[in-house]
Formats: structure tokens, sequence, C-alpha cells
């Protein structure tokens, strides 16, 4: 998703409308949160990356210098929405894929 369709504000949501995606809030609230995860870990693996390319190959603390580059790539990344807000939209918008496990009434404990 462009993150130029992602609203950077935070936008009050009916959560009626995140329910009935699953028929339970909860649920629905579980899957915004693990794609929220997903996605924070893709992001951090390619700032990770891209930071890599300018690690120094020395450990003199005296010869760290900051580097232009480095800090533009840095401040794109803090610049981007948050991904919570990403996951929600992408829930909202159906383009997170999610199945939910069958349960068989006959193997399930009574009370």
């Amino acid at each position: 998703m462009s993150n130029n369709q992602i609203p950077s504000e935070v936008i009050s949501r009916d959560l009626r409308n995140l329910e009935n995606k699953t028929g339970n809030i909860y649920q629905s609230l579980v899957i915004i949160a693990k794609r929220a995860n997903q996605i924070s870990a893709e992001q951090k693996e390619e700032l990770h990356g891209k930071l890599a390319e300018f690690a120094p190959s020395t450990d003199n603390l005296e010869e760290v210098f900051e580097n232009r580059e480095q800090i533009e790539i840095s401040t794109y990344y803090e610049k981007l929405p948050k991904t919570t807000i990403v996951a929600t939209e992408e829930f909202t918008d159906n383009k997170i894929y999610f199945r939910m496990p069958v349960v068989d009434p006959e193997n399930t404990p009574k009370e």
C-alpha cells in the first residue's frame, strides 16, 4: 500500500466496522496487531540493511561521524506512518488475508 494513501493523523473509527469482518472485535484487533508487527519487522530489517552500508570498518570511537545520507534515511523512516495505522487501513480495505480456525464442537471441552 502506498504511504501517500495512509493518513498521517489519527482517525476515529467505528469499532462495529472492525467487528463485522470477523464477528469479534478482539479477533479483529489481534489480526491488525499481528499485521502491524509484520510491517514493523519489515521496516526495521530494511532500515538496518540500508544503514549497514554506512557502518564503519574500524571500531575507533573518535572517527565516528554523521553521514548526511544516513541521517536522511533515518529521517525518512521516522516520518513513515505508524504501522498500526497502516495495518488498520489494510484491514478495513480488505487487503489482509486471514483465516479463522475451524472449531470442532465434538472436541471442545465441556464445563
